[in-house]
């Protein structure tokens, strides 16, 4: 294509394109800038922290606007070594005995493997988590009902609403699409959202699972203001961050290595 591109013209390019059609994968973006795979991988790592995508396997999806969720197949590798130590983490606040519950997506699902020989209740929404408990001797799974949203793989709905509205939970465990400092945890699906709330209605202690790229971003459908969590399970936060989380005493637990 002529001369070559320095990275930041074709990141430019990169998000140029990704706003005409919503994704992109590696081997095209090789073929229009003749650059290795490497270069290309490289260049969505960047644009992912910079917020700009959501990287896939084999391409990237476009993360800009607010209303926009990729499904449950795209976001499953997505950032797959944080949120098995957000996970991780996660399943050292669940003592023997406890009832929770285990909110739909794809991290929620990574602490839905490490609980299976736990001795507990679980409540979901999502299919996917209510089929892997249910291998489980010493797990009871109870799988809230509704319509299927079929691209999250999870129920949403009134049956959902009505059956969270009559049960007492002692921690739910709660994934984010987006977390800032003025909206708290937001989605970009409304009825998402009124299943999330319903959830956080009724456990007596709110955990966010939260990576940290979430931070400072916003979607379209807020379900938990900054007083309705009392924790929050991140890879990384910055001292202003935790400042600012410190000041609405949410307890901040780092997911390490």
């Amino acid at each position: 294509m002529g001369q070559p591109l320095f990275a930041e013209e074709r990141q430019h390019k990169i998000v140029e394109l990704l706003n005409h059609k919503s994704k992109v994968n590696v081997l095209e973006l090789t073929t229009l800038f003749d650059v290795s795979a490497a270069t290309v991988r490289s260049d969505l790592r960047h644009l992912e922290k910079e917020g700009k995508l959501i990287r896939t396997h084999g391409g990237a999806l476009l993360e800009s606007k607010a209303s926009f969720e990729p499904g449950t197949l795209a976001k499953r590798d997505v950032n797959i070594a944080v949120k098995k130590r957000l996970a991780a983490a996660a399943e050292k606040m669940i003592e023997e005995g406890d009832t929770i519950i285990l909110d739909a997506g794809t991290t929620t699902c990574q602490l839905a493997k490490l609980i299976i020989r736990r001795n507990l209740t679980v409540v979901t929404n999502d299919l996917e988590i209510a089929r892997l408990l249910a291998e489980s001797q010493t797990v009871t799974t109870i799988m809230l009902g509704g319509m299927i949203r079929a691209s999250i793989n999870c129920t949403i709905g009134g049956p959902a609403l009505k059956m969270l509205d009559e049960l007492s939970v002692d921690r739910a465990f709660m994934g984010t699409n987006s977390f800032s400092f003025s909206k708290g945890a937001t989605t970009p699906n409304l009825e998402q959202a009124a299943v999330k709330r319903a959830m956080i209605g009724c456990a007596a202690e709110v955990v966010l699972m939260c990576s940290q790229r979430k931070l400072n971003r916003k979607s379209f459908a807020q379900f938990a203001s900054m007083q309705e969590i009392d924790a929050m399970v991140i890879e990384m936060v910055t001292d202003e961050q935790k400042r600012k989380l410190d000041e609405q005493n949410i307890q901040v637990i780092i997911a390490s290595d």
